[in-house]
């Protein structure tokens, strides 16, 4: 993964009034610390902060006030719920050549649209240990030869070199389970309204079957009942 260059500034002023007037100034407060140094409290170019962190594991090399750069991961960011915005930023020193563990995201490629067949994700991220300078920004799953019954387990990725997964290679990602059109049919039962509202029969491969779901009239109520065997 590219490092990202940001400027940073140096911060003399701490609270949360200070931290308002900075946001209001475009800019972010975060903090850095890591390998037994002592927390330095910056700010970070807003807009470059939040194109920055639309990457999962952006590594980011930044200098304080010009001076010599200094790699770094975000630890922890906190977004504002509404607007989206990037409002404070933990980061961690970290140095060429060290192996870091990440969360990758699990990106899934060669899908069809057959309307008997659909992909259960058992993972949507992976844990990688890695070195920092060479985090993928996601781990492809390729599933265009996968058949119904067919799973793909940590064992069966292709990881960057160097990369390692801590779990047992066993462990599951991904399966393609059957998706039987025509018991969704029968499980079609007609409602108060003159519609029909069917709930499709659980792979047995998940552990149960859904019986069906009946809606009353608007007079009425609604009655639900659905037999999920072992998955909850």
């Amino acid at each position: 993964m590219a490092e990202v260059k940001i400027a940073a500034v140096a911060r003399t002023e701490f609270g949360k009034g200070a931290a308002r007037r900075a946001r209001r100034d475009g800019l972010v407060p975060a903090v850095l610390y890591g390998h037994g140094s002592d927390p330095v409290h910056v700010s970070l170019p807003g807009h470059d902060t939040l194109l920055a962190l639309r990457v999962a594991n952006a590594l980011l090399s930044i200098s304080i006030d010009g001076k010599a750069a200094q790699l770094a991961l975000p630890k922890q960011v906190q977004r504002n719920p509404v607007k989206g915005t990037v409002e404070h930023v933990d980061l961690v020193i970290v140095k060429r050549g060290e192996k870091v563990t990440v969360e990758v995201p699990l990106h899934v490629i060669g899908a069809d649209d057959k309307a008997d067949r659909v992909i259960v994700m058992d993972q949507q991220t992976i844990t990688l240990e890695v070195e920092a300078t060479n985090i993928p920004a996601a781990i492809e799953i390729d599933v265009t030869a996968l058949g119904i019954g067919d799973s793909i387990a940590a064992k069966d990725l292709n990881l960057p070199e160097g990369a390692v997964f801590p779990g047992e290679p066993d462990d599951l990602m991904l399966q393609r389970v059957g998706w039987r059109a025509d018991r969704r049919e029968a499980h079609a039962e007609p409602c108060g309204n003159g519609l029909q509202m069917s709930l499709p029969t659980l792979p047995s491969s998940l552990g149960g079957t859904y019986t069906p779901l009946r809606f009353a009239n608007a007079a009425g109520s609604i009655a639900l009942a659905a037999s999920l065997g072992s998955i909850f």
